[in-house]
């Protein structure tokens, strides 16, 4: 996706990843998008950046911990498998996400044990918060599909969940791109947006669903 913007974990108050809709989603655009899920309205881009490492204020910190400074200047220390993960990226995956957000929905651990930090430009999750657990960066439309809240078969419903609560579980991969498709594969599903067509596909324990 062309949206420039992208997508730790200072495991903070258990914030509901609900509310939050730790989704996953790639957009590439310029043009910003309208975030599906209201507490965590960042939404990422598939290239292009809205933020840079640097700015952010990327420091070792112990244990494997790594302190951010957020846009408000608000120090963010990210630790367990998202400090992991941030450290791992690339600094253009770096770049993308941006800076660290912050307040009650910005980071934490959701009720189903998935810890999540979210960024100007994206999200970082983690099944859980354990040693060694892979953590992964959702972004830009494909992270505005996994927000969307679902019933159990994936069809969008108000009273549904969203994110990694939702029936597509918690992300399983960074986005991949082949041929012009990026994709995200979530626990029960995948996600999927297409460059040329600007088309976004849900799929959801083997059943293509309506994306929004």
């Amino acid at each position: 996706m062309k949206q420039t913007t992208r997508r730790v974990v200072a495991i903070a108050a258990a914030a509901s990843i609900a509310t939050l809709g730790v989704a996953g989603c790639s957009d590439d655009s310029s043009d910003s998008s309208t975030a599906s899920a209201a507490s965590s309205a960042v939404m990422g881009s598939e290239s292009g950046a809205s933020g840079s490492a640097e700015a952010s204020g990327e420091a070792s910190g112990a244990n494997g911990s790594v302190e951010l400074t957020a846009a408000d200047g608000t120090k963010v220390t990210l630790s367990g498998p998202i400090a992991a993960k941030y450290q791992t990226a690339t600094e253009k995956q770096k770049a993308d996400l941006g800076a660290p957000k912050t307040g009650a929905d910005a980071s934490g651990t959701g009720d189903n044990g998935v810890v999540f930090q979210q960024f100007d430009g994206g999200v970082i999750t983690a099944k859980n918060a354990d040693a060694g657990t892979p953590a992964y960066i959702t972004w830009g439309k494909i992270r505005d599909a996994w927000n969307v809240t679902r019933d159990e078969t994936g069809k969008p419903a108000p009273d549904g969940k969203g994110g990694s609560q939702g029936p597509l579980g918690v992300a399983t991969s960074d986005e991949t791109d082949a041929d012009g498709v990026k994709t995200s594969t979530f626990e029960h599903g995948k996600i999927t947006w297409t460059e040329s067509t600007d088309q976004v596909e849900v799929t959801v324990n083997g059943t293509v669903v309506a994306p929004q």
